[in-house]
């Protein structure tokens, strides 16, 4: 696994984070060390795919970034006849996502993975039993939001399962300054620098866009899922299951 130094001496934060070559070699490690819970939401995923994963439906990821919701997904489908289709809009992201997947030896390997360079907003989802959104939705405009949410639940198959995961912001002041401090004790505890971290968060300014949890259940609720619970909460970084 390739360490991630990017903000140590890469990029200096002045400009936008984007999803390049050079985020995108050194990914798996950034997210081990900046997104607290972030193999638990994995393992879930697996678990959930065999569970709600029906025979000869589609199952989508969107925003992959380099597979690994959609190998969590792979893995755990015990039905025959599935398609998985993994899509992001970052050309680096998708030409790395290959050879994630070509070399997967895990189980499920005759289920196939489609890989797709596209903005997840302009897709179809149809005929789907499952859907991966691990930290997606965050990076898309806020008006945009209802839309894509709306469009997934049209496209599940009823009991299908949305699996959404995002940075949040607490409703409380207070709360919301202490989580963030937290957050922070995390990344040093990873040994990332204190330049590395202001640097990444002036980059991930008016990118990553977070909102509250009510505000993701209310949208879920209004989109058409019958259930929504938070399974997974670690600061303030969360996973929520929604089921049609």
């Amino acid at each position: 696994m390739t360490k991630d130094e990017i903000y140590a001496a890469d990029k200096s934060g002045d400009e936008p984070f984007r999803f390049d070559d050079s985020v995108a070699r050194v990914f798996p490690d950034m997210l081990r060390r900046s997104i607290p819970g972030y193999a638990a939401s994995l393992e879930a995923i697996s678990s959930l795919a065999a569970r709600y994963i029906t025979p000869a439906t589609n199952c989508y990821d969107l925003g992959c970034s380099l597979g690994a919701a959609t190998l969590a997904m792979r893995q755990g489908i015990r039905v025959a006849g599935c398609r998985l289709i993994a899509i992001d809009s970052a050309p680096a992201m998708i030409e790395h996502c290959k050879s994630v997947i070509a070399s997967d030896r895990n189980a499920a390997q005759d289920t196939p993975v489609d890989l797709m360079l596209a903005d997840v907003r302009n897709i179809t989802i149809s005929n789907a039993s499952m859907v991966v959104m691990n930290y997606t939705l965050q990076f898309l405009d806020i008006d945009d939001r209802n839309a894509m949410v709306t469009r997934i639940c049209d496209g599940l198959l009823p009991g299908g399962l949305f699996v959404l995961s995002e940075k949040v912001v607490d409703e409380d002041p207070n709360m919301e300054e202490l989580l963030v401090d937290l957050h922070l004790e995390h990344k040093r505890r990873n040994a990332y620098s204190e330049l590395e971290i202001s640097r990444k968060r002036a980059a991930l300014e008016n990118v990553l866009l977070p909102e509250t949890v009510a505000a993701h259940c209310e949208r879920l609720r209004a989109a058409g899922f019958a259930h929504t619970a938070v399974w997974l909460r670690y600061f303030n970084f969360v996973s929520i299951v929604a089921i049609k």
